[in-house]
């Protein structure tokens, strides 16, 4: 955080809620150094902006469509310089959610100025903390995310086709092309049982793109069934273990 200025950025789907915050920091003593930064009315462009830009602060509301707060802090643990966290939100109930990806403080709307600025003056007294990525029980994750050259790239859940376990990595697989996840396989699993079913140790393949299964030949002339996907030409192998994937989807 720069010694004597503040950089805020503000995150609220709603144009009301950013100005009411925007006044605040206004109604601030010039004192603290506090400057906007920024703004952004969703998770995604807020990620877009952090990923040109700096801030020591983000501002972040919690209930957002297409990407929650909760998650954007997640996403935001991957950036080079990820800024601290102060949650604004209309909601009581994500407190313990909050606080396990480092929040520096939790206010709740209608925010009050002496709030504000004493969740900043705590910020800027202790070195805001960044925020952590964790695997929380949340089941309104939309986007996995990808650090590539110090920025952070989305990957939208319903755009990939399969996520195959790799060395230390997890390849995440879309119609136009592979990234390079760290997470684990095993997670994913568990967090996206709906949108993902196992058909090898090393692999998930998404319940939307499966167009079929057909009988294929190793090289050792032995018979084993695939999986076809569309959108790819690839033909992923089913293991023993999980051939039971052929008899479900053949019944339905």
């Amino acid at each position: 955080m720069a010694a004597n200025v503040i950089r805020i950025l503000i995150v609220d789907d709603e144009m009301p809620a950013r100005q009411r915050l925007k006044d605040l920091i206004d109604d601030c003593p010039g004192s603290m150094g506090l400057t906007l930064a920024g703004e952004a009315g969703s998770g995604q462009q807020a990620l877009t902006w952090l990923n040109e830009n700096d801030a020591d602060i983000a501002l972040l509301d919690i209930k957002m469509p297409g990407m929650s707060g909760i998650e954007l802090a997640q996403h935001m643990a991957k950036l080079s310089k990820p800024p601290g966290i102060i949650f604004t939100t209309a909601y009581d109930q994500f407190a313990l959610q909050a606080f396990e990806v480092n929040a520096i403080d939790y206010l709740l709307k209608p925010i009050r100025l002496e709030r504000l600025q004493a969740a900043l003056e705590k910020a800027h007294k202790f070195n805001a903390p960044p925020p952590a990525v964790k695997n929380l029980d949340q089941k309104s994750r939309q986007f996995l995310s990808v650090s590539e050259r110090g920025k952070v790239v989305l990957v939208p859940i319903k755009e990939v086709l399969y996520l195959k376990a790799e060395l230390k990595y997890v390849t995440v697989r879309t119609t136009t092309r592979e990234y390079l996840l760290e997470e684990s396989l095993t997670h994913l699993e568990q967090e996206f049982p709906e949108a993902f079913v196992r058909i090898h140790r090393n692999c998930l393949v998404a319940r939307a793109y499966i167009a079929g299964f057909e009988r294929a030949t190793t090289q050792e002339g032995e018979g084993h069934w695939v999986a076809v996907l569309n959108g790819v030409p690839e033909r992923l192998p089913i293991s023993r273990r999980q051939q039971a994937i052929v008899r479900e989807y053949r019944h339905l």
